[in-house]
């Protein structure tokens, strides 16, 4: 799906997210995946007012837009997005801007056919002045969901230059490779066709196509107020699992680039290759990927487990007020 939100519009955002899915539905899609931040923006060429030990009072409200049109997952806004999977009877892959608390993550929603919830990934490493605003997932998103298409994963942009994330995802066996973007340089096509031929899988790479216009007007670029301005030239591309380009990549507008693809030929590729597989040498190289939730406060019940001995403090509320002075 090569196209653009109503940036800061969740609303209206969904309600182009409805209008595309309903589309590639009657393409006879199996699957749809949807840019980086498609909901509801990604905030190309804002700086928030920050600099190295300064922060502006108009960059923390640019913030605070930002994260008014943030989402939670799961969430009221997941459930609707997994209402217009069932519909159209097709995977939905989405980026999204998360909130949490008050902290946002880069992230991708994955829906299945029949409206289930089947998953997230937040992205590892937000790049340059994305960290500003973004917050750093951890190892226990990294989803591949297994569903009756194939096993379907996403790595976000710049972590598909990450190499020890992308050997991650091949040992959990992932076979469509979405890679939803902001990048629309030259050099991304070769990469997709690199990753697809590396992991001898389908790689799917969605870019937003956006202009001005697709932003709020008084939306503080250095892109000018000229509606047709290009902001994000597209780039989306489909790559069989030997490099071979299937459609894309596009650069000409909003569009929907479609391929047909038999997972047989995955097997047919890894004959001679398999990164995690026969090609590896776990005698030289070994990865550990911690999948664990690093969550900075966890709370716990304070049931006490039989045997254990008791809290004093339990026993002092059993007893009644403390004392003065105790």
């Amino acid at each position: 799906m090569q196209a653009a939100p109503v940036a800061f519009d969740v609303e209206r955002t969904l309600q182009k997210l409805g209008d595309l899915t309903a589309d590639a539905g009657r393409r006879g899609a199996h699957l749809a995946l949807f840019p980086e931040a498609f909901v509801a923006g990604y905030p190309r060429g804002l700086n928030f007012g920050a600099v190295v030990g300064s922060r502006t009072a108009e960059g923390r409200e640019q913030f605070r837009r930002h994260w008014e049109s943030a989402i939670d997952v799961p969430g009221p806004h997941v459930d609707r997005m997994a209402g217009l999977a069932r519909a159209n009877r097709a995977h939905l892959v989405v980026g999204v801007v998360e909130r949490s608390g008050g902290t946002l993550y880069c992230t991708v929603v994955f829906l299945g056919s029949d409206g289930r919830y089947l998953g997230k990934h937040r992205k590892l490493m937000p790049t340059a002045s994305e960290r500003l605003v973004w917050g750093f997932g951890d190892g226990s998103t990294l989803t591949v969901a297994d569903t009756d298409i194939g096993r379907i994963g996403a790595v976000i942009c710049w972590e598909n230059y990450m190499p020890l994330l992308r050997a991650a995802m091949y040992a959990k066996g992932v076979e469509i490779y979405c890679a939803p973007t902001a990048d629309a340089r030259a050099t991304w096509l070769p990469s997709m066709r690199h990753i697809a031929q590396e992991g001898r899988c389908f790689v799917l790479s969605a870019n937003q196509f956006a202009r001005r216009k697709d932003y709020p007007a008084d939306y503080p670029t250095e892109f000018g107020d000229d509606p047709q301005t290009v902001i994000s030239r597209g780039g989306s591309c489909i790559i069989g699992p030997l490099g071979e380009v299937l459609a894309g990549p596009d650069f000409s507008g909003e569009t929907i680039l479609t391929a047909e693809i038999d997972l047989h030929d995955i097997a047919r590729a890894r004959m001679d290759f398999d990164a995690v597989g026969h090609y590896a040498r776990p005698d030289v190289f070994q990865l550990l990927v911690d999948e664990s939730s690093r969550t900075p406060v966890t709370f716990h019940s304070g049931q006490r487990q039989p045997g254990a001995p008791p809290n004093p403090r339990d026993v002092d509320r059993r007893a009644g007020p403390r004392p003065p002075g105790r």
